[in-house]
């Protein structure tokens, strides 16, 4: 998605989301520990990441005022990328337009299900993820952390 960004714009901001919340099933991890996966992710695919932007910004539960509270965490942007409905239109009812990326397996490439691999002991999940990625989450022990949060041994 970022690199299909990129072909559209400049420079692409990757917001990471939820920053307040860390060591629950939800976000198992810090927001700067997901800043530094979603950077290696990038380096890993050969990126350019001087055209990208990692901003963590935390949650604000008014979905009306959500891009004004998003702009004040970033530089200035003029496209909004998004699938999600919601999203789309809570940054075209805010004046932005809108790009759409094409669709992606999210059925596989879901955090959601890469949690439930984790917490099973199903390395599959390995596979879903860069290289690098990997090697972070086991430098941190990260499926221990997420084992421990959710109480699995």
């Amino acid at each position: 998605m970022i690199r299909w960004a990129l072909e559209k714009v400049d420079e692409v901001i990757v917001v990471i989301g939820t920053a307040q919340e860390s060591h629950t099933v939800v976000n198992p991890f810090t927001a700067g520990e997901r800043v530094v996966m979603v950077k290696l992710a990038l380096k890993e695919a050969g990126l350019d990441l001087n055209r990208i932007y990692i901003i963590p910004v935390p949650d604000i539960l008014m979905n009306s005022v959500w891009v004004n509270y998003l702009s004040m965490y970033v530089p200035k942007f003029k496209y909004g990328v998004a699938r999600n409905p919601l999203v789309v239109r809570l940054f075209k009812e805010a004046g932005y337009e809108v790009l759409i990326p094409p669709p992606y397996n999210r059925g596989i490439y879901s955090s959601t299900r890469i949690r439930r691999l984790m917490l099973s002991d199903d390395a599959s999940w390995r596979d879903l993820l860069p290289k690098s990625v990997v090697e972070f989450i086991d430098e941190i022990k990260g499926v221990e952390r997420l084992k421990q949060v959710v109480g699995v041994d």
